[in-house]
């Protein structure tokens, strides 16, 4: 996934290395998969607020796309998206995957500084700045490549004690859920420190949610931002 001008190498080949299983709903991408249709429709329907017609035509650029989840959901909705990833295994398997959707996706490999178009009319970044190594630099970047008054969407942890037995003990060693070393828990991001960060950028927070998983696995949106949350900026 892409950082800001300070990348993190080893965090790129890290998902690159998953590319091959991203789509594999039982695999290590799994949670992702769980909790994709909570977040997203979170998104969607801001997105969708006061339109006709969902999404038709409305311009989105989805920074670490992977290999696509969140892309497929808002060019489902009518999107015209464009996905950004520094890894290139997961750019191919993304490219795939649409292709055998029959989905129209601009995949681009690079980086938010190095993409030169901007005025998109969204953006979204999950699961993402809690991998790169300026997330200040990064939140500039976002607000660079929105149109002026444009929403922002980042999903990412809380640096919280609970987080820590959750999302990486529990997910990563416990239950396996994820592949050990997917996330370092020093880098979740506190809600304060995420408003600070977008502030910084320009921008400002206007909605946010807890994502919480229930007893079976599923995901719900709440008001428990103490694991996974999720947050618009403008």
């Amino acid at each position: 996934m892409p950082g800001p001008g300070t990348a993190i190498s080893a965090e790129i080949a890290k998902f690159d290395r998953l590319a091959a299983q991203w789509w594999d709903p039982k695999g290590p991408m799994a949670p992702l998969h769980a909790m994709n249709p909570a977040r997203m429709g979170w998104i969607i329907e801001r997105l969708a607020k006061g339109r006709p017609n969902r999404l038709d035509g409305l311009r989105v650029l989805d920074v670490g796309c992977g290999a696509g989840l969140a892309s497929e959901a808002l060019a489902r909705a009518g999107a015209r998206v464009t996905g950004l990833d520094a890894a290139v295994g997961a750019l191919g398997a993304a490219r795939a995957h649409a292709a055998g959707q029959g989905l129209d996706i601009d995949y681009r490999e690079g980086m938010p500084e190095t993409l030169e178009e901007s005025g998109f009319d969204a953006v979204v970044a999950l699961e993402v700045i809690e991998h790169v190594a300026d997330r200040e630099a990064f939140c500039r970047q976002l607000a660079r490549l929105v149109k002026p008054g444009g929403p922002v969407f980042l999903s990412t942890l809380n640096r919280t004690p609970r987080s820590f037995l959750m999302a990486k003990l529990g997910a990563e060693y416990l239950l396996r859920l994820l592949p050990v070393g997917t996330h370092d828990w020093r880098m979740f991001v506190r809600p304060g420190e995420l408003g600070a960060d977008l502030r910084a950028a320009g921008l400002r927070v206007a909605d946010i949610a807890g994502l919480s998983m229930g007893p079976g696995g599923g995901w719900r949106v709440s008001r428990d931002v103490g694991v996974n949350y999720i947050v618009m900026a403008r």
